[in-house]
């Protein structure tokens, strides 16, 4: 299964490199305000659905474009699918942006491939078996403290979103690490977690197509992945934690008092603080 996600990654990398030779004749329309969605969204999607639907024309989809449109309505067999994200990004010419595809059984992780086209390099995981970079194994950073620690994060962007407490969120994060990063690809951060190239992540406002690929290299990696309380049951909750093991724990204590799920305390101290 692996490698016809691997093989649909890859189609839609090639339509997002044809286009991003003249990014500024791509359409682009508005979701909603600063939510951007283009051509190259759509037929990027478009082929990684027909090439998985035609291996596996007995399997759901859940994808960002089309939601659960294609594929079959009762499966135990879902692939959740990012065409492009990074959408902003790509229509600005800043490279950094990736295909994600992931293949939930029975609403467990079990493939993913995450896939940058700009750098060629294809992350890869199946549960059990490990995470891979362009063949390489990964391994999440052995960093132990949060000083030495170079962390990613999104900032929120939608209309009623929560930006107060993001700030103050970052506010605890930036005087207790070595950097505080917001490259803009949810997918790309948490592969760049399980590949060590950064100690951990945070975000909230996520969907299932954003998180699904990513947290399975980290959770092979090594890594752990919940939402900010430190909950494993992640994946439809919009709050996403990432890191390696002892990273982890130090930002779940952090950052669990502004989680949603956080209890009626810690949201009292979130608000005296605010």
């Amino acid at each position: 299964m692996i490698n016809v996600a691997v093989k649909a990654a890859r189609e839609a990398g090639k339509i997002i490199n044809r286009a991003a030779l003249d990014v500024e004749a791509v359409r682009v329309s508005q979701k909603q305000v600063n939510d951007f969605v283009t051509e190259v969204d759509h037929a990027s999607e478009a082929i990684i659905i027909e090439t998985l639907l035609t291996a596996y024309p007995g399997h759901g989809i859940l994808a960002e474009e089309s939601g659960q449109a294609h594929g079959a309505k009762d499966s135990e067999y879902v692939w959740i699918i990012d065409p492009l994200d990074g959408t902003t990004n790509f229509i600005h010419g800043l490279p950094v942006y990736c295909v994600s595809i992931a293949l939930a059984v029975k609403g467990k992780l079990e493939q993913a491939v995450v896939y940058d086209p700009t750098r060629n390099d294809l992350f890869t995981a199946t549960k059990g078996r490990g995470a891979f970079l362009n063949d390489r194994r990964l391994r999440v950073s052995k960093r132990t403290r949060m000083t030495e620690c170079l962390i990613s994060t999104g900032f929120p962007f939608r209309p009623g979103d929560d930006f107060k407490t993001y700030l103050a969120m970052m506010a605890e994060i930036m005087p207790r690490c070595a950097g505080l990063r917001r490259p803009g690809a949810a997918a790309l951060d948490l592969a760049y977690v399980a590949a060590g190239f950064t100690d951990g992540f945070f975000e909230s406002g996520l969907s299932p197509w954003d998180m699904a690929a990513g947290s399975l290299l980290v959770s092979e990696a090594g890594g752990l992945v919940g939402n900010f309380t430190g909950e494993a049951d992640y994946l439809h909750q919009k709050e996403c934690l990432a890191g390696s093991p002892k990273i982890y724990g130090q930002l779940v204590s952090i950052l669990g008092k502004y989680s949603k799920f956080a209890g009626v305390a810690d949201k009292l101290k979130v608000q005296a603080a605010a």
